[in-house]
């Protein structure tokens, strides 16, 4: 297996450092497993946070791609940008020296 060079390593850093806290796992868990669109109310709801916490984790899973936002008039819609699914278990596995696509360890 190649070397990690050191741009896959700063992004794939960067996810993981997006990753490690708490609220936003939760906050991305809210996105992820709704089966529509959620509003930044809908998360509060759904995790219990106020709303500038909510929002500044999503801003900030935006940031790294893990989310996608889109105005719809005075709201902020969020969905799980789907390309999360393979990019993310990609990188662990590069990481950690696996062939994602090859036999387990």
């Amino acid at each position: 297996m190649k070397q990690l060079s050191r741009v896959e390593v700063a992004e794939y850093a960067s996810w993981f450092r997006c990753l490690a806290d708490p609220t936003r796992l939760q906050v991305l868990h809210a996105v992820a497993t709704a089966d529509r669109p959620l509003t930044v109310g809908d998360v509060v709801e759904v995790i219990g946070k106020t709303q500038s916490t909510v929002s500044r984790h999503l801003q900030l899973l935006a940031q790294e791609g893990f989310v996608v936002t889109e105005p719809d008039g005075v709201k902020t819609m969020v969905r799980v940008n789907a390309a999360c699914m393979s990019a993310l278990p990609a990188a662990a596995a590069a990481v950690m020296g696996v062939d994602p696509t090859g036999p387990a360890r």
